[in-house]
Formats: C-alpha cells, sequence, structure tokens
C-alpha cells in the first residue's frame, strides 16, 4: 500500500509534537508558574497565539510553553497521558476522552464557532444539500466536523458516505476529487473554499455549533490555580483584541494558522470570544456522547459521566 507524503507529514507532525512536549520535561510541568498547552491550530482557540505573540501572557507573569496539534483528537491523548497541563479540543471529542480519562477536568469554553460548512464541489454535480445524497463526504472521523456533517445529513434526511480524510489532507482530497465535498474545522475550511475557488459550494445545515473547550489534567487544576487563572486572563484580553480585530491580533492568527489576514477578516467574525462554561455544556455533551458512541467512539454500553461533575469554573475571570 502507497502512503502520500501528505500522510507522512502528518503522522511526523505529530510525533515531533509529542517529542516536543517530552523534550519540555517534567520539571516544567511541576512548576506552579508555567504551563504547557497543547494548542489545536485553529481559530477556535485564536486567543491562544494572540496571548502569546502580543504579550499578553507576560503581562500576566505566567510562563506558557505552546506545543501545537492537528486536531483535538491528538490534543486529547496528549493531556491524558499527563503530557501538557491544558489541551484545547472541541465538544465531540471532549464527550469521548471524559468516559476514558475522568480524572480530566474541564476548565474554559472558548469560543463557540456558527461557521461550520460543508464544502461541496459544483463539479460533482451539488447545488444544494440534498444534492449530497449519494456522494462522498470526507471529514476526520470522530471530530466535531464528522457530527456536524451527519447532524447534517439527518437533519434533512440524507444517506451519504463519510469517509475518513485528516485535517491536513483535506485541500488535496477535494482539489483531486477524491471525495465530492469535505467537512472540516477552521483553518482547513477556509483552505478548502480558496483551494476550491468557483468550483466551491457552501453548504449549512443542522443546528451544531462547535464548542471550543480548554481541559486540564488534575495536577494542573490542583497545582497550578494561579497559573491557569492568569493564562485565562491573559486569553480574555487576547478576546477583546479579536472581537475589535485589532491589527496585531489577525496578525498573530495568521501567522500561527497560515491564513492570509485578509481571509481571517472574515473568518474571525463567525466566532465568539467570550470565555465561560455555560449551563448547557453538560448536556450537550450527553448527546454528543450518545452519538459518539453510535459511531464506535465510544465503546457500546459505556456509561456517561456527569459531564457537569467534570467542570470547574474557578480559573475564569468573573464577568
Amino acid at each position: 500500500m502507497k502512503i502520500s507524503p501528505r500522510r507522512i507529514l502528518a503522522a511526523t507532525l505529530t510525533v515531533l509534537a509529542f517529542t516536543t512536549v517530552t523534550a519540555c520535561g517534567d520539571a516544567d510541568r511541576a512548576d506552579p508558574t508555567k504551563l504547557t498547552v497543547g494548542f489545536v491550530v485553529d481559530p477556535s482557540w485564536a486567543q491562544i497565539p494572540v496571548a502569546e505573540r502580543t504579550g499578553l501572557f507576560d503581562k500576566h507573569d505566567v510562563t506558557v510553553e505552546v506545543v501545537n496539534f492537528p486536531s483535538g483528537v491528538e490534543a486529547l491523548q496528549a493531556v491524558a497521558a499527563g503530557q501538557v497541563d491544558i489541551a484545547t479540543a472541541a465538544d465531540v471529542p471532549t464527550s469521548a476522552v471524559l468516559t476514558r480519562s475522568p480524572s480530566l477536568r474541564i476548565v474554559g469554553d472558548g469560543s463557540r464557532w456558527e461557521g461550520s460548512r460543508i464544502i461541496a464541489r459544483r463539479s460533482a454535480g451539488i447545488d444544494d444539500v440534498a444534492d449530497l445524497a449519494g456522494k462522498s463526504i470526507g471529514t476526520p472521523l470522530g471530530t466535531s466536523a464528522a457530527y456536524f456533517a451527519a447532524s447534517t445529513l439527518s437533519h434533512n434526511n440524507i444517506t451519504a458516505n463519510l469517509v475518513q480524510v485528516a485535517p491536513s489532507a483535506t485541500v488535496t482530497a477535494a482539489t483531486r476529487h477524491d471525495v465530492d465535498a469535505v467537512s472540516i474545522f477552521q483553518p482547513y475550511q477556509a483552505q478548502v473554499v480558496a483551494a476550491l475557488g468557483a468550483d466551491a459550494v457552501e453548504l449549512t445545515g443542522g443546528s451544531y455549533n462547535q464548542h471550543s473547550l480548554y481541559l486540564a489534567t488534575q495536577d494542573a487544576v490542583a497545582g497550578k490555580a494561579e497559573a491557569l487563572t492568569a493564562f485565562f486572563a491573559a486569553l480574555s484580553e487576547a478576546g477583546e483584541k479579536l472581537r475589535a480585530l485589532d491589527d496585531s491580533a489577525v496578525e498573530a492568527v495568521a501567522a500561527a494558522t497560515a491564513l492570509r489576514p485578509d481571509l481571517l477578516r472574515g473568518v474571525l467574525p463567525q466566532f465568539d470570544f467570550t470565555l465561560h462554561l455555560p449551563p448547557t455544556l453538560p448536556g450537550k455533551l450527553t448527546e454528543l456522547g450518545r452519538w459518539a458512541e453510535s459511531q464506535g467512539k465510544i465503546p457500546a454500553g459505556t456509561p456517561l459521566p456527569d459531564y457537569a461533575a467534570l467542570t470547574d469554573n474557578r480559573f475564569l475571570p468573573v464577568s
């Protein structure tokens, strides 16, 4: 079986990320003034590069080591293994990982994204959601993007084929016509739209809005309370810069995500960057956990945890 260079690159990047985390050493993770953060390279957590590049972590006296991951699945593996103090991940993989790692705590909801889309090819005969019937949709299975695709199909009583495509391979899969459409989170969504140009059709459906969560280890919650509080204070200020589309914030996200600043000025307003932990979140995680079980991402019959008991809002700024 021939392995594509992109798959080799994606695997290499993940290995490098874990190597970088290991290289940080136990000393940094034991230091109560330092945080190692697993960052999914996605505007959903844009506060992190903004805080890092505009000096907000320094302003709030917290040392943050940022380690990049291609998706929340990999970041959650790192935090569950205790290799980072905090990981960013969307609600769908979070609902699954907490069945296996109940010592983790959800310590923040960094943004809500209302920009989920299925990006289809007009050349595949797709002009609206109904045309997805019988088509192939590339998506990283088990992620929020896959859930959005599945919920859109269910909402419209359509049957289509969800095909595993890694986030970094979505542009190639779309432009080479390996699939008829893709469902993917940012920044890849914007990259697919740009790559397809006039052939791109953006389809909406369902009612899913992604929650972009922060999960911390038990050790970080117990031993790094001041650092966590300072971390979120910095993110709160970064959110203000993002809401204002401050030039320094846009440039910071562009550098982190490789999206053009002009493109980001259209993407960033899709996000509500208010830091909080909404009371409706546990119920949503329960719903997503049941979906993950139906997809085989949680073993059948696994009891879902009390998600409300696994949230901790002590470190968020008082609104």
